[in-house]
């Protein structure tokens, strides 16, 4: 029997989460030192602080994926914009795409992880960029990159017809997030495990939200097959 792309999806999202709660935990409460500025403690130390004396600032690549950012939240602007525009022109929440409704909501979620990090900080940056050290982990530009653009190729890959324009679309969203992703660790404005924290907090969300996709897909599925039935449960209620 074939396995349910939603359970598959839901395991795997459930298995990231699960070791990133665990990874989280090694970071805040194993090999803990004062590496970082101004005597800031820092988890796995000794990884870090090898990592990082390798790595050392690279201000031109802090600054490139900082721009990079930015162009990755366009994106999510541009989604919003189509859910405004959808519902402008349907008038009714319910006729807009499931999709972008979604996305929507996924957004929400990792904007509430964001503040949630930033309140309770598990690490501490290696540099300190303003007037006071500030909260690292996970890395917000990994999880940004890779949330939006990684949502974003889930929602083109279903939303765009046309084939060349949909894997050009898809190749460019990916080799964004990989860019960013890597240039941030290459920068030396984050822990390497700010980077690792913020990619399996990632995998764990869009795996969740490929799943809400296939949760809606199977649903749909299930009533156009049995039409009688989904007529029936309609009357009924």
């Amino acid at each position: 029997m074939k396995t349910k792309k939603s359970k598959i999806s839901v395991i795997v999202s459930g298995a990231c989460a699960v070791l990133f709660v665990a990874f989280t935990l090694i970071v805040k409460f194993v090999d803990v030192e004062p590496i970082g500025p101004e005597g800031t403690s820092v988890g796995l130390a000794a990884l870090n602080k090898a990592a990082s004396d390798a790595l050392g600032f690279n201000r031109t690549l802090y600054d490139v994926t900082d721009w990079l950012g930015v162009v990755a939240l366009a994106a999510a602007v541009a989604f919003v914009v189509i859910g405004v525009v959808q519902l402008i022109r349907r008038k009714s929440l319910k006729k807009v795409d499931f999709e972008i409704l979604a996305l929507g909501v996924f957004y929400i979620v990792v904007a509430a992880f964001y503040v949630f990090f930033e309140l309770a900080i598990v690490n501490y940056r290696p540099i300190i960029l303003g007037a006071a050290p500030e909260a690292s982990y996970p890395s917000s530009h990994t999880v940004m990159a890779v949330c939006v653009l990684g949502s974003a190729i889930v929602v083109v890959h279903r939303k765009l017809n046309s084939r060349p324009w949909r894997i050009a679309a898809e190749a460019a969203f990916a080799a964004l997030a990989v860019v960013i992703v890597v240039g941030r660790l290459l920068s030396g404005a984050h822990w390497l495990t700010d980077i690792i924290g913020g990619l399996l907090l990632s995998a764990a969300l869009v795996s969740g939200y490929i799943a809400a996709l296939a949760f809606r897909d199977e649903r749909v599925g299930a009533r156009n097959a049995n039409p009688e039935e989904a007529s029936g449960a309609d009357t009924a209620e």
